[in-house]
Order: C-alpha cells, then sequence, then structure tokens
C-alpha cells in the first residue's frame, strides 16, 4: 500500500540512507572510537580493581564483550534491512509519534555522555598545561561553575572542536572515526610498554593491602562486593554490557549505512570481542604498571602522562587522548541526539541542529558535573535504556519477524500499522514504564537490600519490559486499534 509521507515525520536526515558506503572498516573504527576514550579506559581500569586480578578480569571482560557482540549484531542487522535511524526504527514499536519518548530519552542520555567525554578531554589538557607555572597559577586562581578556570576554558575549547565536526556532516565523521581510533590504539600501546620497561616486569596485579583494595574499589564504583569474587566478576561483566546501553539502541545509525549484514557481521567482530579485550588488557597492564612505577593508583591516564619527564611524549599522549575522546562524543553523544532531536520536529530540525541542542544542553549540565563517578553513572545512566531496548527489539525479532513497512513508518495516515492511538501505542509506553520501576526506581529508591542488583539494572529493564510487552500482546504482532 503506498502512503502519503508526513512532513512532521520526514526529512531527508531520517529517510532510508540511500548511499552505504561504510564497509568493514567503517564499523570496525565505530567501536575503536566508541570504546577508546578516556572514559572507556577510566572505566576499565576501575573494573580492574574490582575484579582483584588480571585473569579474572580478563574473563569478565571476555563475557561481557561476547553479549555485547551478540546484541550489537541484533540491533544493527535491523538498521542495514530497513536503513533508517533508531527514532524512525522505534515508530514500529511505540507508534509514529509515541517514538518520541524513547527517542527523546536517548537523546538526554547522550547529552550527559557529551558532558562526560568531554570534561574528560578537557581533564587531559588540564594535567598536561599545568606543568608550567603560568597555567598551574592560573588554574589555582579561583573556581569557576565549580571548576577550576583551567578547567573551564579547557571544556569549552574542546566542547567547540566538536561542534566543527559535526557541521560537516555524516560522511566527515566517518573520516574522523578512520582517523581517532586506530590512533589513540597506539598511544594506548606506547603507554603500556614505556611503562612496563619502566616498571621491570609485566604485571597485571595491584599488590596492594587486600582491605585497601576493597575500599578503594568501592570508592570508585559504589560497588559492595569483594574484589575477586564470584559476585564482582559478574558485576564488571555487567557494567561493560551496560556501558554500551546507550548504542545499542542507535547502533542503526550507523549500521543503515553498511552494505551488507557480512560487512556488518565483520567489522562487530574485530571491533568488539577482539577489540574490546586487547583494550581492557592494555588497560589493566597500564595501570597495574603504574602502581608499581609511582607507587599510587592512577586510574586516569591524562594523570599517567602527566608524570612524564618527557614534555614531547606528554604533549603527543594528551592530544591522542583529546582526540580518542573527540571521537567517541561524535560517534555516541552527537549523531543519535542529532537524529533524535530532529525525530521531534522533522520539518524545523535537522541533523545539525539536533546536535547542537545536544551540545547547548551538556554546556547546561557542565556545572553539575554528575559523572565524575564512572561505573555508578554507567549504571544508572544505562539503566534507563534496559526498557526500550527490550520493547524495540521483542517488538522487531519476536512479534514482527523482522518484518517492517518502511514507508509506512513515516505517514500520519490513520490506516497505518504504526498509527495506533493517535500516533502512540500506549501498551509499549505503558510496558516501558513498568520495566524503568526494576531497572531505574527501585536501585535509586527501593530498600537496601535491592542494591545487589544495582549492577544489573539494564537487564532487569530489558527482561521486565520485555515480558510484558510480549504478554500485552498476546505474543501476536502489534496493531491499531
Amino acid at each position: 500500500m503506498a502512503y502519503q509521507v508526513s512532513p512532521r515525520l520526514h526529512n531527508e536526515d531520517l529517510a532510508p540512507a540511500k548511499e552505504r558506503n561504510w564497509g568493514s572498516f567503517s564499523i570496525f573504527n565505530v567501536w575503536t572510537s566508541d570504546v577508546h576514550s578516556l572514559y572507556g579506559y577510566f572505566l576499565a581500569a576501575s573494573l580492574f580493581l574490582v575484579a582483584g586480578g588480571g585473569l579474572k578480569f580478563l574473563f569478565a571482560i571476555a563475557l561481557g564483550s561476547t553479549a555485547v557482540y551478540f546484541l550489537m549484531t541484533l540491533v544493527g542487522n535491523a538498521g542495514v534491512k530497513t536503513g533508517v535511524p533508531y527514532p524512525v526504527l522505534a515508530r514500529a514499536s511505540f507508534g509514529v509519534f509515541g517514538a518520541n519518548i524513547p527517542a527523546l530519552v536517548r537523546a538526554i542520555v547522550a547529552t550527559f555522555w557529551y558532558g562526560a567525554q568531554t570534561s574528560a578531554a578537557a581533564g587531559a589538557i588540564v594535567a598536561f598545561l599545568v606543568r608550567y607555572d603560568g597555567m598551574k597559577s592560573f588554574n589555582e586562581s579561583g573556581t569557576w561553575l565549580d571548576h577550576t578556570p583551567l578547567e573551564v576554558v579547557c571544556y569549552l575549547g574542546v566542547w567547540a572542536a566538536q561542534l566543527l565536526i559535526i557541521s560537516k556532516g555524516m560522511e566527515t565523521v566517518r573520516r574522523f572515526m578512520d582517523f581517532a581510533g586506530p590512533a589513540v590504539w597506539a598511544m594506548m600501546l606506547l603507554l603500556a610498554v614505556g611503562l612496563s620497561i619502566k616498571a621491570g616486569t609485566i604485571s597485571f596485579n595491584v599488590d596492594m593491602d587486600p582491605q585497601a583494595l576493597a575500599d578503594l574499589a568501592k570508592g570508585q564504583t559504589g560497588f559492595a562486593v569483594t574484589p575477586g569474587s564470584l559476585a564482582a566478576i559478574f558485576a564488571v561483566a555487567a557494567t561493560w554490557v551496560t556501558y554500551f546501553a546507550a548504542l545499542y539502541l542507535n547502533f542503526c545509525d550507523f549500521s543503515r549505512f553498511s552494505p551488507s549484514k557480512e560487512s556488518l557481521k565483520k567489522g562487530n567482530l574485530w571491533g568488539l570481542p577482539v577489540n574490546l579485550i586487547l583494550f581492557s588488557v592494555v588497560a589493566a597492564l597500564t595501570t597495574a604498571s603504574a602502581y608499581k612505577v609511582y607507587g599510587e593508583i592512577l586510574l586516569e591516564p591524562g594523570a599517567i602522562a602527566a608524570k612524564f619527564d618527557s614534555v614531547f611524549l606528554a604533549l603527543l599522549a594528551m592530544l591522542t587522548f583529546a582526540v580518542a575522546t573527540l571521537g567517541i562524543n561524535v560517534v555516541a553523544n552527537f549523531v543519535s541526539p542529532a537524529y533524535d532531536f530532529a525525530n521531534v520536529a522533522p520539518n524545523k530540525i535537522d541533523f545539525k541542529k539536533g546536535g547542537y541542542i545536544a551540545a547547548g544542553i551538556a554546556l547546561v549540565l557542565y556545572p553539575l558535573h554528575p559523572w565524575d563517578n564512572a561505573p555508578a553513572f554507567v549504571n544508572a545512566i544505562g539503566s534507563t535504556m534496559g526498557p526500550l531496548f527490550g520493547i524495540i527489539m521483542v517488538d522487531y525479532y519476536l512479534l514482527r519477524k523482522a518484518q517492517v513497512d518502511v514507508d509506512a513508518l513515516y505517514t500520519e495516515d490513520k490506516t497505518g500499522p504504526y498509527y495506533f492511538q493517535s500516533g502512540f501505542n500506549m501498551k509499549a509506553i505503558a510496558a516501558a514504564l513498568i520495566g524503568s520501576v526494576f531497572s531505574s526506581f527501585l536501585p535509586i529508591w527501593g530498600p537496601v537490600s535491592y542494591d545487589k542488583f544495582a549492577p544489573y539494572g539494564w537487564f532487569l529493564g530489558v527482561l521486565v519490559a520485555g515480558i510484558v510487552y510480549w504478554g500485552v500482546n498476546g505474543g501476536k504482532t502489534p496493531h491499531k486499534k
């Protein structure tokens, strides 16, 4: 059936992809850009403390990375087949207008992450600049927006640089990723090898008093688990999976440009389990070696690089990490809200304007800096994504059997299959609210005994919302009432 395209649901940015030139290498670099950031390193190093040792950490990360690969391939295949971005795909399950709810939730999460990554990149620059007395004096001269003056200046500089990249469009994004991902890998390896040589050994363990290590791990993550225990290993794996919660939703923003499922699978294979495990091993080696060399736990590569005697190496490290962090912000935290905000009013907001809105919100969040505790932040933010992911995947794969009428995603025709009740699928919205009770409400405001489920909020959201959505539809394809 031919449907009339509505300007309230369509613009060129939201339309199905016409050019599909993102091969395996570009998909691979989506992941190198997403993972190889200061925040990704900080998270991996923090989880290394929780795991309590190299082999246990490797097992937990391998377990989590395998799950990430499986989930991303599910989402990615939907993007390849339909060619549409995340907020448009969500119309099939939430309704052509109801999809604005999951789109805006994802957009808001992206703005939080945008601020976190920008702050991390600015921190690396600050760590280098305070080597000089003038910059150090300026940095200690007062407080602006609950930050030092130098931190504010560096944050604004990084913030502006990202706007320049996004203003050039998706093809510039792809080219930037193809450069940023490999660049940070080279620097990470240089950092790990250099510290190992200086330490005189290759080590994957931090030889601290067990109680001191437990206190440090809890302080960094908020997890009330004994480092090295079975509970700790599963908490590490769960947090690693949750770290990618936002991209499970909008990976189709990128995979829709892939020419085939085979190309996507190859890029995902090298970019996820292989790349994630190697990156985590390097992070663990660097953390352990830095402890042996400097006698303290340094979880941020910028702080490690700042201790280098060589100004050239410190500068090179700072620039590389800053570029890498720009990469993840462009991939995960600009592209998604650019589409998500555009989805709200396609006839008024295009891809670039959507990105600018996200950047503006992140600027407002900066004085609040809610991202200071990495794993706790990851779980709190990621858990909100669980119910949405569960509903969209159950709808697409289990109820619709991967069959979506793409043309109908852009119409206000009341006879369209995704119009539901005035453009909203109330069953999906209700299932999402029920799922969010378990994923987001109880871990924060529930009884103290619920704290042990904190690392698993995203999983609970997926399961509860998915099961509820399946049940209210009787296991059958949702349709207009």
